[in-house]
């Protein structure tokens, strides 16, 4: 149980990502239904927290949470490694980001479906093995997919390999839980490539979930 929660955790968090392309911040509110009936809501939410703050600037992109268990997670395109770290663990663990165990099965495209901090959204519904995920963004708010083309992790080059943008929200539903995920607040930036780096002394380890 305690693998099967942990890699839920980090998948959500992968999940958890301009016709010009987009340099800066987005911070995200998440909230949580859990479809296990050994784990809450609350549980869900003390572990991932109910806030993301997410920055990205060319293909290295950066999320901080305030959960108890995944406290940062860390894309270096140089290495094509995502790395978390987690609260219960001394070492930032790696996943390869070339490998991904999900698939994507159909996807399907809806115009003008909501609105979210004044950008009218187009939805992006991908039908895969672990269930269904949505997406909704703006190309006015555009990420190059081409920089993410080795990023299979999290179905996340799926993803952007179609919208071509940030989510501005995600909805994730799953067997085991449904996470969405909604902008509060947008700061176009330029950022400091210091914060893409690994902080100095952290040692890593190969993800064993």
């Amino acid at each position: 149980m305690k693998k099967t929660l942990i890699t839920l955790c980090l998948a959500l968090c992968c999940v958890m990502a301009f016709a010009q392309t987009f340099e800066g911040t987005i911070v995200y509110k998440n909230s949580y239904k859990s479809k296990m009936p050994t784990v809450t809501d609350q549980q869900f939410t003390d572990m991932m927290g109910t806030t993301q703050t997410w920055s990205i600037s060319g293909a290295a992109y950066r999320a901080e949470l305030n959960g108890q268990l995944v406290q940062w997670q860390v894309y270096v395109p140089a290495d094509n490694k995502l790395y978390t770290k987690m609260a219960n663990s001394a070492d930032a663990l790696w996943n390869d980001a070339a490998e991904n165990k999900d698939e994507v099965l159909s996807s399907e495209l809806h115009k003008d479906v909501i609105e979210v901090l004044g950008y009218k959204c187009d939805e992006l519904v991908l039908t895969c093995k672990s269930g269904v995920q949505k997406y909704y963004f703006s190309k006015k708010l555009g990420i190059d997919a081409r920089l993410f083309a080795n990023h299979k992790f999290g179905n996340w080059y799926a993803m952007l390999s179609q919208a071509g943008a940030v989510p501005l929200k995600t909805i994730v539903d799953s067997p085991q839980f449904t996470i969405e995920s909604i902008a509060t607040e947008i700061k176009p930036a330029k950022l400091d490539n210091a914060l893409f780096v690994l902080p100095a002394g952290t040692t890593t380890s190969k993800n064993p979930y």
